[in-house]
This record gives C-alpha cells, structure tokens and sequence, in this order.
C-alpha cells in the first residue's frame, strides 16, 4: 500500500523551476542544436588543471578535507588575491566552498533572517535571489537603466530601496545577463553608504578576470577595511573552464571564519579534496589561460555584437565583461515561448530573459562562449526570427 510523501514546506514547494534549464529539458546533446543557453565555455578544462586533479588522486587525497578547505589552496587564494587585488588578506579570510552558487547559499545563511529584505541588483542570475527566498527573506530588486547604449545603476534608486530590515544588498558585477560591471566611483560611493548603514555587501565576483578594457573588474575587496560588511564570492567555473568541477571560495571578515566552516559542515562537511588541489594548479599557473580566454571571448563578442547590429528587431548593449549577449526583440511578448520556438525550430538553444526576472521580459541571453564556428552557424539560424 503506498502511502503519500510528508509535505515538503509550502516556500520550497512555491520556487519555481529553473527557466533556462525548462528551455534545456530533454534537449541536452540534440544531434544539431547549438546549445548558448548555459553559461559557460564550451572549452574542455585546461590540461595542466586536469593533471592536478589526477596527481592527487594518484596520491590517495580522497579523504575528508578540514571544513574551510584544504591549507595549501587556501594559502594559493591568498597569494591569487594579492596578485590581482594587492591585499595582504588574512589566510583566515578565505572559505573554500563547493562551487560559487554554494558559497552564495552558505552566505546567505549565515545572514539572512526570516523577514529580512536583500537589495538585489536586476536583471540577475535566477539562483542568487532564489536563495534569498529559501531563507525566508524579501527580494528587493533595483533594475539596472539601459540607455543611450549603455547598462547604469542609479544609486540614488538603489539607497532609497533599503530600510530598517534591510540586511544586505546583493551585487554581481560584472553581471550575468548584462555584462554591466560598476565603475570605480559607484564601487567607492556604494561601499561607503553601506558602512554608516550597517548593511552588508555581498559581491559576486565570479566574472571579475573575464573583462575587455582592463585587467580584472573594479572590486571592493580592493578598498575594504578588514572589518567591512563584506562577503566576496569566487568561483573557478568560468575563469578557468571548471563549471563540472564544482569548486569556488568566500572572502569574508574574520570574524566569519568559524561560523562559516560550521555551515560548510553542516551542508556538505568540506569540498572535494582532489578537486581542491586541480584549484591550486589553477590559481598558481592559470592566469595565460585566463588572458587567452579573455582574448577568444573578445572575438567571439565582436562576432555575436556584429551579426546582432544587423537584424532589425533587436536593440543590444554589448558588454563590458562576462561572456553573455542580453538583447530585446521587438515584438515578443513572452521570452519563454519564443525561447522555446527556437530551440525548436531554430535549433539554438538560448535563455529567456524572463529567468533574470521580471526586468528580463522582453530580452533574451546568448552565452557567446563558444566557437565562432558554432556562433556564425547560430546567428544565421537566428536571422529569420530576429530580422
């Protein structure tokens, strides 16, 4: 006799489904579709990072690992972070986490309270301010401005949006969809108002290396007091072509250290030690893989924004960072729908705006890291539907 599954609570039964991944259903490995809906590189993990991982397996490092990381990736992320940033951070700092969308969860849980509110810089990747919700909060989402070609943050809208519950203000930046990246001034005037406000920032920083007129993106863990209500969130997944390995860290006070390593435990004991060392050869020897990406995405960019320009029914800001084309398309009134026409009859699988948000209506994401062979295919396929 079967017998009816406990209820699940009636928040998580509420969350909705991935979008990007209702486009994907069933369709992952479709012999001729050109899948652009997730994102990350269609390039195979760097061999020298590969290599890693199998010396330590060869080594026996497949045991349990101490609940903030392994010491010698842990000392490698504060050797990374002084060469790119220039801080002497504190080992103590640094939480080593399964992959970046955990260290957002574990950040999260750390901070949020049932009745807080976050202020989440929109349109944004659908995780990060789902997992406000799961933890009780309110999702306060201040929409980026796109005008005159260009994506901008009114800080003024984004101050007025906080009040006494406010408990953080999350900010991707760069940002996925966009590619909007925040400038030195807004990174300054933003940190600042929230130091005399008591609200924490929580940084996703993960495309931070993947940016088109300089070295890395404007950063607050380059300004910030060591006692600064600030979380910084790194990932391996797009920098070094590691999305499968499941592997990023936390910056954060010292002060977080321990409760952090409590929640690591709690959620997952510690990340996998094999893959931790392939992070350390990442860190240590990756930055000219991360410069030759940098320079395929730029091409590969150019591409995707030179075939954009021609089709009449699309307006496109092209980004300053990340690897993704966020463009509207005249006329259409549900981006999930046609997101779907196109993976059917197209065959190019893109994401619908609407997954980033009700300010993605209206947009579609185009992840243009991949071949420019498989790009120059897409946008042919795409002309009919867009021109």
């Amino acid at each position: 006799m079967s017998r009816m599954p406990a209820q699940v609570r009636d928040l998580i039964m509420e969350l909705p489904d991935s979008k990007i991944r209702e486009v994907s259903l069933n369709s992952i490995g479709k012999p001729g579709l050109i899948a652009l809906w997730f994102g990350e590189s269609d390039e195979e993990t760097p061999e020298f990072i590969r290599d890693a991982a199998k010396a330590a397996l060869d080594g026996g490092e497949t045991f349990y690992s101490p609940n903030s990381g392994i010491e010698p990736l842990r000392a490698e992320i504060r050797n990374y972070m002084g060469r790119v940033y220039g801080r002497d951070l504190d080992l103590n700092r640094f939480t080593v986490t399964a992959s970046g969308m955990n260290a957002i969860m574990l950040s999260f849980q750390a901070l949020v309270d049932p009745g807080d509110n976050v202020l989440v810089v929109s349109p944004v990747w659908p995780n990060c301010s789902e997992t406000i919700r799961i933890m009780g909060g309110e999702i306060r989402p201040v929409v980026l401005d796109e005008r005159d070609g260009a994506w901008s943050l009114d800080l003024q809208k984004l101050f007025d949006a906080a009040d006494e519950k406010t408990k953080a203000l999350f900010i991707n930046s760069p940002g996925n969809p966009t590619g909007w990246m925040m400038s030195e001034g807004e990174r300054d005037e933003i940190l600042l108002w929230a130091r005399k406000r008591g609200i924490w920032i929580m940084a996703d920083d993960v495309y931070a290396r993947l940016v088109y007129d300089r070295a890395h993106a404007p950063a607050f863990i380059e300004i910030a007091e060591p006692e600064d209500r600030l979380i910084a969130i790194n990932s391996f997944s797009k920098s070094w072509s590691m999305t499968g390995w499941r592997l990023g860290w936390i910056t954060a006070p010292a002060a977080l250290e321990h409760d952090l390593a409590k929640l690591n435990e709690y959620n997952i004991a510690g990340p996998t030690t094999f893959v931790q060392h392939a992070g350390v050869a990442a860190l240590r020897d990756g930055d000219p893989y991360v410069d030759g990406l940098v320079e395929r995405l730029r091409r590969r960019r150019d591409l995707v924004t030179q075939s954009l320009g021609r089709f009449s029914r699309v307006r496109y800001t092209p980004p300053d960072a990340a690897f993704y084309a966020f463009f509207a398309v005249e006329g259409m009134a549900d981006s999930l729908k046609f997101a779907l026409r196109l993976r059917d009859e197209a065959g190019v699988g893109v994401a619908p705006g609407i997954a980033f948000g009700q300010s993605g209506e209206g947009y579609l994401r185009l992840c243009f890291a991949s071949s420019e062979r498989a790009l120059s295919e897409a946008m042919e396929r795409l002309r009919p539907y867009l021109d």
